[in-house]
């Protein structure tokens, strides 16, 4: 399976990211790591084992990017405002240079967005916040209300970020098309985020998986199983 290292300077961010890409070609996913995680997290949990045979059939081109989460969301010495600020710095990095530079690179209009743990919150988070540049979500073991990380602080930024305020009141025809997938397990402490983010879909008539596992916790053994499964329907 070949592995490719890149290094993607953002001018949003005023930073290089750095990223690990597998295979030559096929639908691309973006894979977000996990709270604080790293690009190569998902190689070295094998997540990147688990789905070799999408990589080289040529059904999957993955990019693992790297998460500023030690900027934003866990940067406890930072103001609130700050935190939240510089994940919109990374969202415009990712909406305006990153995900343009995927589309044209394996000539789709629309990719393919995943995470385990918090990286199925920022999966998701992108996903639901600019709807007409993903076509497939697939979180897994995710948890989406964020409000625990801002200290009480609250802004027009918080609330856009943080899926169960801003959802019930989308409005965007390309939810309805977009491929969403909440895997939670029987034993993750994330399951019944999953379930009522699947209930607020649900209310908006928005078509999505839940799917919860019978067996598993909040661990990488569920994530392995479950994310060949889910890039099956791609």
């Amino acid at each position: 399976m070949k592995e490719s290292y890149i290094k993607y300077y953002s001018h949003s961010l005023g930073r290089d990211i750095e990223m690990l890409v597998y295979g030559d070609w096929g639908y691309p996913v973006l894979l977000f790591p996990t709270t604080m995680g790293r690009f190569y997290e998902a190689r070295d949990f094998q997540l990147t084992e688990a789905i070799r045979g999408h990589v080289e059939s040529g059904h999957i081109k993955l990019y693992c990017i790297d998460s500023i989460d030690r900027d934003s969301w866990y940067a406890r010495h930072l103001h609130p405002g700050t935190r939240i600020w510089n994940h919109m710095l990374y969202d415009k990095f990712l909406c305006e240079e990153l995900v343009p530079y995927i589309q044209r690179e394996c000539n789709v209009g629309k990719i393919g967005v995943a995470g385990c743990s918090f990286g199925g919150f920022q999966a998701l988070n992108f996903a639901f916040r600019h709807p007409d540049q993903v076509a497939h979500l697939m979180s897994m073991g995710a948890k989406f209300n964020i409000r625990s990380f801002m200290d009480g602080y609250y802004d027009d930024n918080v609330y856009y970020n943080n899926p169960p305020d801003y959802v019930p009141g989308l409005q965007n025809d390309h939810l309805y098309q977009m491929r969403i997938v909440l895997g939670t397990s029987e034993y993750d402490f994330c399951k019944e985020s999953n379930i009522q983010m699947s209930q607020l879909l649900a209310a908006k008539g928005i078509p999505h998986w839940l799917d919860i596992k019978p067996w598993g916790e909040h661990d990488w053994p569920v994530w392995r199983d479950q994310f060949p499964h889910y890039l099956n329907g791609i």
